[in-house]
């Protein structure tokens, strides 16, 4: 099993004071006779829905030598375990969670923006200190 992002516990502590139960952590998908590990699962139950939202997170801290090469590697980890869900588990929505910091000073550049609109990833930012969710992104 991968060794834990450094800033796990903090999304999921702010996971759970936004109101998601943790169903998995991880949540392990079989994609053919592979497993891939998402970092956490989880569900919200809705009042006016029956069923409730359930969601996949993977959590990165951006804490690398090199920004740009650490979003290569998160985007393609998202591909495929977008392509792994929607084989297994097609309800669930994949969200990339980013610190803050990192979101504000490379997430919001052009180049990052237009990769993200184009791959639609969906994003939760969220803040070291205060731990919390400040953000939720879908395209």
């Amino acid at each position: 099993m991968p060794a834990r992002d450094i800033f796990h516990q903090h999304v999921k502590h702010a996971l759970v004071v936004d109101g998601w139960t943790i169903t998995d952590d991880p949540l392990t998908v079989q994609f053919g006779t592979t497993d891939v590990y998402i970092d956490l699962g989880a569900e919200k139950l809705i009042a006016a829905e029956k069923d409730g939202r359930t969601i996949a997170v993977e959590i990165k801290s951006f804490l690398g030598a090199s920004v740009i090469t650490d979003f290569h590697a998160a985007l393609g980890q998202l591909l495929n375990y977008r392509l792994a869900l929607e084989l297994q588990d097609p309800h669930r929505t994949l969200y990339l969670a980013v610190p803050m910091d990192t979101y504000s000073t490379f997430f919001l550049q052009p180049f990052t923006q237009t990769i993200l609109q184009r791959y639609q990833v969906a994003m939760i930012v969220y803040d070291t200190e205060t731990v919390e969710v400040l953000q939720w992104i879908r395209w």
